[in-house]
């Protein structure tokens, strides 16, 4: 059979009148079945960000965005945040309710936006395919939807109103109605209040607008309910509190270098895999009818160059034909919105995430829905189910590992200091139990316990000087042998930075929580380089990690421990400014005495060396400290200059 949309874009024939209720029906009842299981998920990925989003709503509900918090080491502002207030003021109201966080109460609230889709889905179906409950399930069992679904984040909400604004949309348009055309206005303007891309609906309404009901004016007015929604939202933020979320998030992408031309590059090759695999069990790819197969066997071969394993090849060339047929049929409403979309995404997006494409999965389904008898829907639906909720499975026993890790030893932390180098649902719940973030180089003192996820980008912080010992590794894993995110996995599921493929086949560790301790630990060395096994032990804050095997930099202030020298001696820093540093001038104190205060007229290599200095103790703290700091791209840390070596000479 050829892939080809129906021509008339109209499918409802002669169909009882109470067929759409009883589909309606099915599913409810299907979304309710698919998300119930999933209720005590744990907190997971950027729940987070929504989490502290709502706290900060209960005392600020204007600006539930206006929230400080620590990320990868650093203090950062949510107003920059790629998503508008809206889920965050869903979850602040939850919030006042119901006073505390409760994973099986919020998730089943959020069962509304999974329903709303569903049924909006279905509206959609009924208008352009001949089977509109299977095309609906087809869509329901996308991975991205089952997996998604059951995260407090703004993916499902922005999907929800998006379907919803395009089925009411399409309603109005046919029915001329003001009264459907008014829904489709307000469900815009709230996709807008929850996704910044909800202005690529633009363009495909007015396409099918241009399509069916050139003329009406009112229909275009109404799509510019998106634009207005989200210019409003900026408008008042820059009157409120005299910043623009945009120009923030702007100067987060250039501070990360999120939209380097590498990301971009991954994002596309990620995001072409991700729409690719959902329609690999339905797909007349693989028939002699398929929509050229020699672009099929193209695409895969590029792609074993990127990647050479069939979890991203073959995707990736089912991608690039689902694309391909799309830009034949670009004149057909569905595949117009396919290409509209996964361009925009393209441009907009730097991860690659499944979920990016979400938008675009129903009419990815409607068009596989359209040419494919009853029994290949039967079975394709259920293969792509049974994959999706393994994959969901998965998914809950990573997030859920770190809740029950906690759980067990939060006893044991009581009245300890406790920090958590983190992120996502970790920090979470170690945070509940007391813990604090780790900051870029956050000094540690003797006793405390640090809780440090391999999988999340540990942020460097110092031992103050004493050892950090370990207590215990953690495995967080799950039985099934397939990997969304993990240590070893080539996923690039959430992040195409960890890879490529829509999925990964893994049976290690998802992720290895390790437990340490500082303990106390005398300083051995009363001349220090950077270099020495003994540096770390020796470094009580605002100096980092070893690079090239001889220097590190500092911060503003760095701070050490070196032995007292045999007699009094004088102090001796080796240090280099670069072009790029603006120090210039170095103050140095011996517990916390000023020794010595100087100015240096250009970049380059220095040493500075004082007068012989008597230290009372067995130790003497050394505190270097810097005039000004700068930021590299790319680079949280705050750098001041690097040092090669410090210490009695």
């Amino acid at each position: 059979m050829k892939w080809e949309p129906p021509a008339n874009p109209s499918c409802a024939g002669n169909r009882p009148a109470n067929t759409p209720v009883r589909h309606a029906a099915a599913v409810i009842v299907f979304v309710l079945l698919l998300r119930v299981p999933f209720l005590n998920q744990a907190i997971q990925g950027d729940d987070v960000d929504y989490l502290r989003a709502a706290e900060h709503a209960q005392i600020d509900p204007a600006h539930p965005q206006h929230v400080w918090f620590i990320f990868q080491g650093a203090k950062v502002t949510m107003q920059g945040h790629p998503h508008p207030p809206l889920n965050a003021w869903f979850l602040a109201a939850l919030l006042a309710v119901t006073k505390d966080v409760n994973e099986v109460t919020y998730h089943a609230a959020y069962i509304v936006f999974s329903m709303i889709a569903g049924l909006a889905a279905l509206a959609l179906a009924l208008r352009f395919t001949t089977e509109p409950l299977l095309a609906t399930l087809l869509f329901l069992t996308t991975p991205a939807f089952v997996i998604n679904g059951n995260s407090l984040e703004s993916d499902l909400p922005f999907l929800a109103f998006w379907l919803a604004a395009v089925a009411l949309f399409v309603k109005a348009v046919e029915t001329k109605s003001a009264r459907w055309l008014t829904a489709a206005a307000a469900a815009m303007a709230c996709s807008a209040m929850t996704a910044f891309q909800a202005l690529i609906l633009v363009p495909i309404l007015a396409i099918y607008l241009w399509q069916k009901r050139r003329d009406w004016l009112a229909g275009w007015l109404s799509i510019l309910a998106i634009p207005a929604a989200l210019g409003g939202w900026q408008l008042y933020e820059r009157l409120t509190s005299d910043v623009l979320p945009a120009q923030v998030l702007a100067g987060y992408f250039k501070t990360y270098g999120l939209q380097t031309v590498t990301n971009k590059l991954r994002n596309a090759a990620a995001l072409t895999a991700h729409l690719g695999f959902p329609v690999l069990l339905l797909s007349p790819l693989w028939g002699r009818h398929s929509f050229r197969f020699v672009w099929f066997l193209l695409a895969f071969l590029a792609a074993l160059l990127m990647d050479a394993h069939m979890l991203f090849a073959v995707p990736f060339a089912a991608g690039v034909a689902v694309i391909l047929y799309c830009a034949r049929a670009r004149r057909n409403f569905l595949a117009g919105w396919v290409l509209i979309f996964f361009a925009a995404a393209l441009i907009l997006f730097f991860a690659g995430a499944a979920r990016y494409l979400l938008p675009a999965a129903l009419p990815v389904a409607l068009l596989v829905a359209s040419i494919h008898t009853r029994p290949w829907l039967i079975a394709g639906i259920t293969a792509q189910l049974t994959i999706s909720l393994m994959l969901a499975t998965v998914n809950y026993q990573h997030w859920n590992g770190y809740r029950q890790l906690v759980h067990r030893r939060a006893q044991d932390w009581e009245n300890k200091r406790i920090w958590v180098n983190a992120a996502w649902g970790l920090r979470y719940y170690a945070e509940l139990a007391g813990a604090l973030p780790v900051v870029l180089g956050q000094p540690m003192r003797p006793g405390d316990i640090i809780l440090t996820s391999r999988l999340a980008l540990p942020v460097p912080f110092s031992t103050g000087g004493g050892a950090l010992v370990p207590v215990e590794q953690i495995p967080i894993t799950s039985p099934l042998p397939f990997r969304l995110i993990g240590l070893d996995s080539k996923s690039g599921y959430s992040a195409a930075s960890a890879g490529l493929r829509a999925l990964d086949i893994r049976t290690g560790p998802i992720d290895i929580v390790r437990i340490d301790t500082v303990v106390e630990r005398k300083p051995t060395l009363s001349f220090l380089p950077m270099n020495a096994p003994e540096a770390d032990q020796q470094i009580v804050s605002g100096i980092d990690r070893l690079e090239e095997n001889r220097y590190r930099w500092m911060l503003r202030r760095g701070v050490l421990l070196v032995k007292k020298p045999p007699s009094d001696a004088p102090l001796e820093i080796e240090l280099h400014l670069p072009e790029a540093a603006p120090a210039r001038r170095i103050t140095l104190t011996v517990d916390g005495a000023p020794i010595a205060d100087r100015t240096f007229a250009a970049a380059g290599t220095y040493k500075l060396r004082t007068a012989p200095i008597r230290v009372a103790e067995d130790s003497a703290t050394v505190t270097i400290e810097v005039d000004k700091t700068f930021q590299s791209p790319g680079d949280q840390r705050e750098l001041g200059v690097i040092l090669v070596s410090v210490g009695f000479r």
